[in-house]
C-alpha cells in the first residue's frame, strides 16, 4: 500500500471519529457536517473559515450528501 494513501486514510478516520464523538454520523467528516449547517452554526463558520484558508473551498468540497443530516 502507498504510504501517502495510508496516512490520508488515517487522517480521514480520525476526522470521522471526531465527528462521532460530537454525536454525528460515524461515516461523515467534521468538514462535511459543518458545511451542511454553516448558515446556522457559528462554530461551523469559524471551522470552515480556517479550513478554507488552508485548502480553498475545503468544506464545500467535503460535503457527503449520502451521509449524516
Amino acid at each position: 500500500m502507498n504510504l501517502h494513501k495510508y496516512f490520508w486514510n488515517l487522517l480521514i478516520s480520525i476526522d470521522q471519529l471526531g465527528n462521532t464523538i460530537l454525536v454525528g454520523d460515524p461515516d461523515e467528516t467534521i468538514s462535511s457536517r459543518c458545511a451542511k449547517v454553516i448558515k446556522t452554526c457559528y462554530l461551523c463558520r469559524v471551522f470552515c473559515y480556517i479550513a478554507d484558508k488552508i485548502d480553498p473551498n475545503h468544506c464545500e468540497k467535503s460535503i457527503e450528501h449520502d451521509e449524516g443530516i
